[in-house]
């Protein structure tokens, strides 16, 4: 009888241990919640990298979703050139991606010049395009574009300049695998409303009729699209980047919804979750070491649960 009990008391401290163990342990194993179908690939904005220095463009969001199961990759494009140039790029990066995971198609997730960069291979090379989700990527373009390139000549080309210089650092200190010279001006272009109304004629796929639609276009040519996109230019006063989207933000007409740099309305795409995060440009890739409102959504929640939309969407 002794010894039914110690054996009863060593296989019940064995179990007892081993869910010990599987508690402790459950962060190390994904959850499955962000496991997608297809692989996630990040596309960088204007002036964007992937990391510089040991900073990353999207802070701790491949971690993020990686850590809950998901396949996760972060392109390069050239920081400032056209949407075209960056296109090109991008299709040869996931052709590279794509034989390299095994996977058949991807879900693009792009930021703000990435946003439209993705249009732009989805609807050339929708064989590699699951779906395509606009991050305040300029639909329709941005007034702060618009009110650069109308400076006085001498001033416009100090800036014009200023931002190729920035653009050379960056793809120098962050490894860019692009030896495309930086072209700001084609890559302001770009968010002009007379380009996008061009671009959007043709890539038309997602894009809403009207120029604050919702949703018209969900799927379109077999990719599914989606948009969300923040609206305070000011969210955090530890932030010293708030003050420059204060400062752009006064380029939109009073009482228009905007991040700083893009309008709610202009971030509009295919299904839209949300448009008006209280979150501005920075915000909605968690630059800045995560500095954004205390009052809002953390940035991370927004993409974990995206990643999960996905999933259940079956891509």
């Amino acid at each position: 009888m002794k010894k039914v009990t110690l054996v009863l008391a060593a296989l019940l401290c064995s179990l007892s241990f081993s869910a010990s163990a599987s508690w402790w342990n459950w962060w190390k194993t994904p959850s499955g919640y962000t496991d997608t179908k297809h692989p996630i690939v990040l596309v960088h904005g204007i002036l964007g990298f992937d990391t510089v220095i040991g900073m990353e463009y999207w802070y701790r969001i491949p971690s993020t979703l990686k850590k809950e199961g998901a396949e996760v990759y972060v392109t390069q494009v050239t920081a400032l050139d056209s949407t075209e140039a960056r296109g090109e790029q991008l299709i040869e990066q996931l052709e590279a991606i794509i034989a390299l995971s095994g996977a058949e198609k991807v879900n693009l997730l792009g930021h703000s010049h990435g946003g439209v960069t993705s249009r732009y291979v989805a609807s050339v090379r929708p064989d590699l395009i699951a779906s395509v989700t606009n991050i305040a990527g300029p639909t329709f373009g941005s007034p702060v574009a618009e009110a650069i390139l109308d400076l006085n000549s001498p001033i416009r080309d100090i800036v014009l300049g200023g931002m190729n210089a920035l653009g050379t650092l960056i793809n120098v200190l962050s490894n860019n695998p692009s030896s495309d010279g930086q072209d700001a001006l084609a890559s302001l272009t770009s968010f002009t409303q007379a380009e996008s109304t061009r671009f959007n004629t043709d890539h038309p796929y997602g894009v809403p009729t009207t120029s604050c639609g919702a949703g018209e276009r969900y799927a379109s040519n077999g990719i599914q699209y989606f948009s969300f996109g923040g609206a305070s230019p000011f969210t955090n006063l530890f932030d010293p980047t708030d003050l420059l989207f204060v400062t752009t933000s006064l380029a939109f007409d009073k009482g228009v919804k905007n991040d700083g740099l893009v309008s709610s309305c202009s971030s509009h795409l295919g299904m839209i979750i949300r448009d008006d995060y209280g979150m501005n440009h920075l915000d909605e890739v968690n630059m800045m070491l995560g500095l954004h409102s205390i009052f809002e959504t953390d940035p991370l929640t927004v993409y974990r649960q995206h990643a999960n939309r996905l999933k259940n969407a079956g891509l």
